[in-house]
């Protein structure tokens, strides 16, 4: 059996050595497995590549041949390029208030404004929450095992998740719940109550 043909590269992507692009695949796929909620051995599961080569190719100590990088892609759900291109070392997305993209609900009397950008995707989303005087706000049930962290920095706010007791939150205080039944943001002060939202989505996993 012919051996499998080494991992080559066309176009603007020209790495200086090996080892510099050993080391950038692994960065990229520990970044990706991780993100993905992956350990080496799900990730050995589902790819087909054994634990040891993901940990070598992590590491740095191997380049994996075409073969090898599509199936891990393939697992991944990501194009083979997201494992072989190199990012910077920090990103910056600025987030202006002027462009962001606000959502309103109930006339207006109820805004939510993304504060963080939709172009990709995410298992955390981070939201400005701005609920009018005296506004009940009924949201319907998430995605199951979907879990919200509201913090209030102004007003007096009631939430109310499904059947539990509702719980009063004023100024400062904070509450995490289960949002995957009916819930309520209930202002109830004569002033605009304003709060920050960290939605997690629990990741599907596939079989």
């Amino acid at each position: 059996m012919a051996p499998e043909p080494v991992l080559q590269f066309s176009g603007d992507y020209k790495p200086d050595t090996t080892d510099e692009l050993s080391a950038s695949t692994g960065r990229n796929l520990r970044r990706l497995r991780t993100r993905r909620g992956y350990s080496l051995d799900r990730l050995a599961k589902i790819s087909g590549v054994s634990r040891a080569m993901l940990g070598q190719i992590e590491t740095g100590k191997s380049s994996p041949t075409i073969s090898i990088l599509s199936k891990i892609a393939a697992a991944l759900d990501v194009p083979c390029g997201s494992l072989i291109t190199e990012r910077a070392d920090a990103a910056i997305t600025p987030l202006p208030r002027a462009k962001s993209k606000i959502l309103s609900s109930s006339e207006g009397k109820f805004q939510t404004r993304a504060l963080f950008p939709f172009e990709s995707e995410r298992k955390v989303e981070f939201y400005e929450l701005r609920i009018a005087p005296h506004h009940a706000e009924a949201a319907e049930a998430h995605p199951h095992g979907t879990v919200e962290n509201l913090v209030v920095t102004q007003g007096t706010v009631e939430i109310i998740a499904g059947k539990l007791p509702p719980h009063i939150l004023g100024e400062g205080d904070a509450i995490i719940f289960d949002a995957d039944v009916n819930h309520t943001y209930r202002n109830m002060t004569g002033t605009e109550a304003i709060l920050y939202l960290v939605t997690t989505y629990i990741e599907e996993v596939r079989v």
